[in-house]
């Protein structure tokens, strides 16, 4: 298994500085400091194995803001848990961002790839739906937001904006002022609320 995820950490590498299309299996196992038919004992292709560093990275990134937002111990305002996720969300996808490029190329014309992120992005929209729900079933979000739409909405703007501010380069900010303002437009667009002191004091102790 060693062997294996060496193979993996440098098909990463290789991906990474050449792309998908130029990568080619000679240079993943000589970075690995094996035999270009070693490579073969354990991936049938690059594409194998690139299939397997775009799941390595999917998990990677797979921790949902609603396991923040919503999280029970802590005695932070929803949106201060949310200013904390959407901070560690574009941390991880900032140590992943040269990946991440190349994964999206890929998911364009590899069927396996493209499912492996609709699944992510289903999950994380699902939970973020239900994070929603629950703000609303406490009074601190706009009841008036249908929770799916509003979710896949929110999603998709932090999905590409993650995109196009570390991947590409298009956006000229710091990573603090991404995460300020990102916050700002969720904390506006669902309405949200502390709530009073009093409710404040109840769910801290739940």
């Amino acid at each position: 298994m060693q062997t294996r995820a060496r193979l993996v950490e440098a098909a990463k590498e290789i991906f990474e500085e050449q792309g998908f299309l130029d990568a080619r299996v000679s240079d993943i196992a000589e970075r690995a400091g094996m035999s270009h038919g070693s490579f073969y004992h354990y991936f049938d292709s690059k594409e194998q194995v690139f299939r397997e560093v775009a799941e390595a990275a999917d998990e990677r990134q797979e921790a949902s803001l609603a396991d923040v937002v919503l999280t029970r111990s802590s005695r932070a305002t929803p949106p201060e848990r949310l200013r904390d996720a959407l901070r560690q969300y574009l941390e991880r996808y900032r140590d992943d961002a040269r990946i991440m490029a190349v994964i999206e190329q890929v998911s364009r014309f590899d069927d396996h790839v493209h499912a492996v992120l609709f699944a992510r992005h289903k999950h994380q929209n699902e939970q973020l739906a239900e994070s929603i729900r629950e703000l609303q079933r406490r009074g601190m979000a706009d009841p008036q937001l249908d929770p799916a739409i509003a979710a896949a909405a929110l999603g998709a703007m932090s999905t590409r904006f993650a995109e196009m501010l570390l991947s590409q380069g298009f956006v000229e900010c710091t990573l603090d002022e991404a995460v300020e303002q990102l916050t700002r437009m969720f904390v506006n667009a669902l309405r949200l609320t502390e709530g009073s002191p009093a409710r404040r004091r109840r769910l801290a102790t739940r």
